[in-house]
């Protein structure tokens, strides 16, 4: 089936090597459409189609308050066509329809609709300085190009928190979509013009790997925020080092979760098993390893892996279903060579272990995982899986705990589950990471920034901190003799 072609200055088009690539279903490994696979050529139309927009009046002049206004027709577009949004991010990711529906797609139009509420309040201030004679004043001036790169795992939901606020902010953008889930971003792309927003400012390139790289090698871009690995993050780094452009990093994670042992098992199994196989486990932020006091660890181990057994596993189309597939086989072979990993440097699995079978065999399946006896040395408790395997081990002294959550080269989320309010926030002062949540398994919000710190990334998305990402400030002096 097509689906998709590129969208550049305002026009559908092929890729100009003309290549294509297909996206398959994961949950049953057909065929699920073919798009446009862009290349160098297509992201240099495209650049120069933003950079054209850039400086254009019908963009560059456009009272906040119409900017304001599309964004929020985007967010009501999406509302609108929310069903079928829902439906095809499942079927192009795989994530169950409730998660597709309340969170992707829910979330994406409530970032249009946060960052709508932006355009009007982005000014700069008037310092108090020490110059005779002379007024200063400073204001927020958009950075440019933005190239926005997006991972598989969200599609929709991810490009939303992009685009929203470098559009807010009156810059140009390049979408590159992760090539595994590129179609509810070339869906998106149509509701833009449906909105209003004037040709070139909003541009799709599909493609791979080439497209990608074109996009941050590309000397007229400004600005490049990428999702994704942290491996591919450093080479992004060293190719923006060409110009000197901006960057926005929100990369790896290995989130540490430290379960006291006062905590409310009740409360703190569940809600750790969510967060472990929400979308398959595909999510940075989700918890996988696990601390557990020692004189809880047996408790709260068999618990985890006996909800983790009774976890719903199944198309993300079906009804009831709790866990969808894997994005697709390459990565689920990399899932299992972590989990026998596992298992050669000693660790035990409790439940879990293996791809499905059965009605399940065609599908990228694999079931929620839980591993025992591990140890911190262990590839399984020191790098990012992004799947559904949870690995559980003991401590001793609640003194050891920080240190050994941050003896990672992550920092992006953790948390703590504990009933004693002073030992939650001494946790959360010494854990060395963006984000530490206590009893709790928060969603995320756009008007609550989300980053990470060392090898988890550079800057913040969403809130007033993707305002500071995507503008520039410029100063200007008055002289008053």
């Amino acid at each position: 089936m097509r689906n998709g072609q590129l969208l550049i200055g305002g026009e559908w088009c092929e890729a100009a090597s003309e290549a294509t690539l297909t996206t398959v279903d994961p949950a049953t490994g057909e065929a699920l459409a073919t798009v446009a696979d862009g290349g160098e050529k297509d992201v240099d139309a495209a650049v120069a189609a933003a950079r054209a927009a850039l400086r254009n009046p019908s963009w560059a002049a456009m009272p906040p308050s119409e900017r304001a206004r599309l964004l929020w027709r985007v967010s009501e577009l999406l509302e609108r066509d929310a069903d079928a949004f829902a439906e095809l991010e499942t079927r192009d990711q795989g994530q169950p329809l409730p998660i597709a529906r309340a969170v992707s797609v829910a979330g994406a139009a409530e970032h249009f609709r946060y960052f709508a509420g932006w355009v009007t309040k982005i000014d700069g201030r008037v310092p108090a300085h020490s110059v005779p004679q002379a007024l200063n004043y400073t204001t927020r001036v958009p950075v440019g190009v933005c190239g926005l790169i997006t991972p598989w795992n969200f599609p929709l939901l991810i490009a939303a928190w992009k685009l929203a606020p470098a559009l807010a902010c009156g810059n140009t953008v390049v979408l590159k979509p992760a090539e595994q889930t590129p179609l509810s971003a070339v869906r998106l792309a149509h509701l833009f013009a449906e909105a209003g927003f004037p040709p070139g400012v909003v541009n799709v390139v599909t493609g791979g790997p080439d497209a990608g790289r074109a996009l941050v090698d590309h000397p007229g871009v400004d600005k490049v925020s990428f999702t994704g690995s942290t491996e591919v993050g450093r080479d992004i780094v060293r190719a923006a080092a060409g110009n000197l452009k901006r960057l926005s990093l929100e990369l790896g994670g290995k989130a540490a979760s430290v379960v006291t042992a006062d905590a409310d098992l009740d409360v703190a199994v569940p809600a750790n098993l969510r967060s472990g196989i929400n979308n398959s486990g595909q999510v940075c932020g989700a918890s996988s390893r696990f601390y557990v006091a020692r004189s809880r660890y047996d408790e709260f181990t068999q618990r985890l892996a006996d909800a983790a057994a009774a976890v719903r596993v199944g198309p993300g189309l079906n009804v009831g279903t709790q866990m969808g597939p894997l994005v697709g086989e390459e990565h689920l072979a990399r899932v299992d060579g972590y989990v026998r990993s596992g298992v050669s440097q000693g660790a035990t699995i409790v439940t879990g272990g293996k791809r499905a079978d059965g009605d399940l065999a065609a599908g990228s399946f694999y079931p929620p995982t839980v591993f025992a006896d591990a140890r911190d040395d262990m590839r399984i408790a020191r790098e990012e899986i992004f799947g559904p395997v949870l690995t559980v081990m003991p401590f001793d002294d609640l003194d050891e705990i920080a240190a050994r959550v941050n003896d990672s080269e992550f920092g992006l989320v953790a948390s703590v589950w504990t009933r004693d309010l002073a030992l939650a926030h001494r946790l959360a002062e010494q854990i060395q990471a963006a984000c530490v949540r206590v009893n709790i398994v928060a969603s995320l919000d756009p008007a609550v920034p989300w980053g990470g710190v060392k090898a988890s990334g550079w800057g913040r998305e969403m809130g007033a901190e993707a305002i500071e990402e995507y503008t520039e400030v410029k100063s200007v002096w008055i002289g008053l003799q």
